[in-house]
C-alpha cells in the first residue's frame, strides 16, 4: 500500500513520541506501530502490522481486562492502567497503558488507539524505596522510625524478651509480627492474646489451658496459647492490664520455661519467644505497686517505642495509599487516591487513634466516595472542625520526592559519595541518578 503524504507525516509525528503507540482497527488489526512501541517490546514494526494485537503483546490484561476492548466498547478512554507486558526477550516489563477511540473525519469508529510507557525504572526505584523502610506490614519514611526498622533485623535473631510501647493504633502487633517474620522462627506459630480484653480467670485459662474436668463445662483438654506457640513466638499486648495474681504465673513462665495447664498435676515445657505490648507507663505502674518489679525487668529486656502518628505525619500519604490500594482490592474499586485537600486535613489531624484511625477514616470514605479521588465531604465531621489548623494543600508528588531525595543522599553518604556505587545500591543505572540528583537539587561533592 502506498503511503499518502498525511499517513507519512503521522508516521513521522507518532515516531518522535517517546511513549509506544500502536493503533488498530475494528478487526484487531494493529495498522500502525511506532518507534517506542518498538524499543520498549523488542518487536519489530514489520513483524506488528497486519497481525492481531493479540498475537504480538503478551500483556497481563489480555486475557479479560483489555483496557483497549473497554474502551471501544463503553467509548470512554482509560487513562494510565497498570499492567506489565513480556517482551521478545521473555522480561516481564511493567507499563502504563491509556487507551483512546479512533474515529473518521464523520465521527463514525473505525478503530482503537493505544499509548503505553515504560515505567520499569519507576517500579524498581518504587520498590527500593519500600525496601529500605519495608519491614513486614510496617511502613515508615520517617526518621522517628528510622531507629526501630535499623534495631528489628537483630532484634529478630536474637530470642531476648520484647517490650514494645506505644500508644493505642500506633500498629504494636505489627511490630511483633515483623520481629517474629525477620527472625528465625517466621515458619512456626505466631501467636497473640490481647491480655486486657479478658477477665483474670479467663485469662488464665487461655493462657495456659486445662485438663477435662479441671471446672465445671470443662468437657475436655484445651491447649492454652503457650502451648499452640510451641517454639514460635507468642505476643502479649497490653501486659500492663495483667492482674498482680497472674503476673506471678507469668514471671514463672519466664523463668523457668514450664507452665501447668489448670487442672494439671505436670507441668509443660514452652519455648516460645515471648513479646510484650502495652500503652501504659510500666515504671508508674511499678511505682505504684500495680506491676512486679521482677517481671518488669524480666520482660524488659529490649524495649522498643513505637511514636504515634502525629510524630511521624510524612508516613501519613504512604500509608494513605497503602490502605487505599488494598481496599480497592478488597472491594473492588478504583478511587485513585486522596484530593488535594484531604491530604492537607490528613497533615493537620493530631489522630489520637494513631495509624488505626487513619485506616477507619479511608475505609468509611470508601463507603462514600463514588468518583476517582477522596473528598473532604467523605471524611467524618471530628476531622473537618474548624478547630483544626488548617494548613496549605500538599501535595503527594512532594512528599515522595522528598522521600526519593532523602534515599538518594543517604545512599550517596553511605557510598562516599561515589555514583557509581550508589548507583548499584539502589539499582538504578547512573545516568539515571544523575538525572535524579539534578531534578531533586542534590550537588555532588567533588
Amino acid at each position: 500500500m502506498v503511503k499518502t503524504g498525511q499517513t507519512m507525516c503521522t508516521d513521522i509525528i507518532l515516531d518522535s513520541i517517546s511513549d509506544g503507540v500502536f493503533t488498530v482497527d475494528e478487526e484487531w488489526h494493529i495498522t500502525s506501530f511506532n518507534r517506542a512501541a518498538e524499543t520498549i517490546t523488542g518487536i519489530k514494526r514489520s513483524e506488528a502490522l497486519g497481525h492481531l494485537c493479540s498475537e504480538v503483546f503478551r500483556s497481563s490484561m489480555c486475557e479479560g481486562s483489555c483496557a483497549l476492548r473497554q474502551t471501544l466498547e463503553t467509548g470512554k478512554p482509560i487513562i494510565n492502567k497498570p499492567c506489565f507486558i513480556i517482551d521478545a526477550n521473555g522480561r516481564r516489563i511493567s507499563i502504563s497503558v491509556s487507551t483512546a477511540v479512533l474515529r473518521d473525519p464523520t465521527g463514525q469508529m473505525i478503530g482503537g488507539a493505544e499509548t503505553f510507557r515504560d515505567v520499569s525504572e519507576v517500579e524498581a526505584l518504587r520498590k527500593e524505596l519500600r525496601d529500605r523502610f519495608h519491614i513486614g506490614d510496617l511502613l515508615s519514611h520517617s526518621q522517628a522510625m528510622r531507629q526501630v526498622f535499623d534495631i528489628v533485623p537483630a532484634v529478630a535473631m536474637s530470642d531476648s524478651t520484647v517490650l514494645i510501647l506505644g500508644e493505642t493504633g500506633t500498629g504494636k502487633e505489627l511490630l511483633a509480627r515483623a520481629i517474629h517474620d525477620t527472625g528465625p522462627r517466621k515458619k512456626r506459630p505466631f501467636v497473640a492474646v490481647n491480655c486486657g480484653a479478658l477477665p483474670d480467670t479467663l485469662l488464665e485459662a487461655e493462657l495456659f489451658g486445662y485438663k477435662k474436668g479441671a471446672f465445671t463445662g470443662a468437657a475436655t483438654d484445651k491447649p492454652g496459647r503457650f502451648a499452640l506457640a510451641r517454639d514460635g513466638t507468642l505476643f502479649l499486648d497490653e501486659i500492663g492490664d495483667v492482674s498482680p495474681a497472674l503476673q506471678v504465673r507469668l514471671l514463672r513462665v519466664l523463668q523457668e520455661h514450664t507452665f501447668d495447664p489448670l487442672g494439671s498435676v505436670k507441668s509443660e515445657r514452652t519455648d516460645a519467644r515471648i513479646i510484650t505490648a502495652t500503652n501504659k507507663d510500666l515504671t508508674a505502674l511499678v511505682r505504684e505497686g500495680k506491676f512486679r518489679e521482677d517481671l518488669f525487668y524480666r520482660i524488659n529486656v529490649v524495649k522498643i517505642d513505637l511514636p504515634p502518628l502525629r510524630q511521624r505525619k510524612e508516613d501519613i500519604p504512604l500509608l494513605a495509599e497503602q490502605f487505599i490500594e488494598r481496599f480497592n482490592r478488597l472491594q473492588g474499586k478504583s478511587i485513585e487516591g486522596l484530593a488535594p485537600e484531604v491530604l492537607s486535613i490528613f497533615m493537620s489531624y493530631n489522630w489520637p487513634g494513631n495509624i488505626r484511625e487513619l485506616e477507619n477514616v479511608i475505609e468509611r470514605a470508601f463507603v462514600l466516595c463514588s468518583g476517582k479521588y477522596i473528598l473532604p465531604k467523605n471524611l467524618p465531621a471530628e476531622l473537618l472542625s474548624r478547630e483544626q489548623e488548617v494548613l496549605p494543600p500538599v501535595s503527594i508528588a512532594a512528599v515522595r520526592n522528598s522521600a526519593e531525595r532523602e534515599a538518594i543522599l543517604q545512599t550517596l553518604e553511605a557510598s562516599d559519595w561515589n555514583c557509581t556505587v550508589a548507583a548499584e545500591r539502589l539499582r538504578i543505572n547512573r545516568t539515571t541518578l544523575y538525572r535524579k540528583m539534578k531534578v531533586l537539587g542534590i550537588i555532588p561533592h567533588d
